[in-house]
């Protein structure tokens, strides 16, 4: 077989059953496990899976250019993120994470709301600027291009001395074994302290995040307090969540 034909066989079992078993494809094909190792790092090379320990699974699509996120599931983040909205009471403190899930957040808190919400994102907090009621609590620290977040020692040092009622996380992987991942050590540091700091985490669970993995891992799924997903998820898709701890709320 060659090579070309290896690696489209093995994206379409992972298309198929949404993991990649490096021993069980080198027995399928005949192939000794060195040979299917190397495509699988090839492929992810390429960033058309995420290699774990035994094989691989899918790479999280939402790892791509900030203008790219905003038009992955536009209506089911839209919809996530009025259900997340409903979610604050009068007079909480909110944290909203940085990312294309959350903005949608910011976009549908209520006219009559008063909160205060802290973010480290200055395109969550210029959406908030026009908003009556919501206060706005901006982090500041070095700017990370490709989520728009502030990140470093001025934003660590700022949350620290924040305690929220609730925070709203987005995530590039949402996988129910290897937890909540994303695709920057320092930034999934900074989730890992904002989730810290937060009574409760609420995790935006778009659907191409779902069984997708990215390589830096931020909290595991039984440290979720909720996790929104769409509603017309199918019920086989959120199985493997069930048993992990959140409540799952469809939007």
């Amino acid at each position: 077989m060659l090579t070309r034909e290896r690696k489209d066989h093995i994206l379409a079992v992972l298309r198929r059953d949404r993991r990649i078993v490096a021993k069980d494809i080198s027995r399928e094909l005949g192939l000794s496990e060195d040979t299917i190792r190397r495509d699988l790092r090839e492929l992810a090379s390429e960033g058309l899976l995420q290699r774990v320990h035994g094989g691989a699974l899918p790479a999280a699509p939402a790892m791509a250019g900030y203008a790219e996120r905003g038009a992955l599931s536009p209506e089911g983040k839209a919809a996530i993120g009025r259900a997340a909205a409903a979610l604050v009471r009068p007079g909480q403190v909110v944290i909203l994470d940085g990312g294309t899930s959350t903005l949608q957040v910011a976009r549908h808190f209520a006219p009559d709301l008063e909160a205060t919400v802290v973010t480290h994102s200055p395109s969550i907090a210029v959406a908030l600027a026009e908003h009556p009621r919501i206060a706005v609590e901006l982090i500041g620290g070095r700017l990370y291009k490709h989520s728009l977040v502030a990140m470093g020692a001025v934003a660590a040092g700022m949350i620290a001395g924040i305690q929220a009622d609730l925070y709203f996380m987005g995530a590039s992987g949402i996988h129910a074994e290897l937890g909540c991942t994303t695709g920057d050590a320092e930034e999934a540091a900074i989730k890992r302290l904002l989730a810290r700091q937060s009574a409760e985490t609420v995790l935006l669970a778009s659907t191409e995040k779902l069984g997708a993995v990215a390589p830096f891992r931020v909290i595991g799924i039984s440290e979720v307090t909720t996790m929104i997903v769409e509603a017309g998820l199918p019920e086989e898709a959120l199985q493997p969540f069930q048993t992990s701890g959140p409540a799952i709320l469809r939007a």
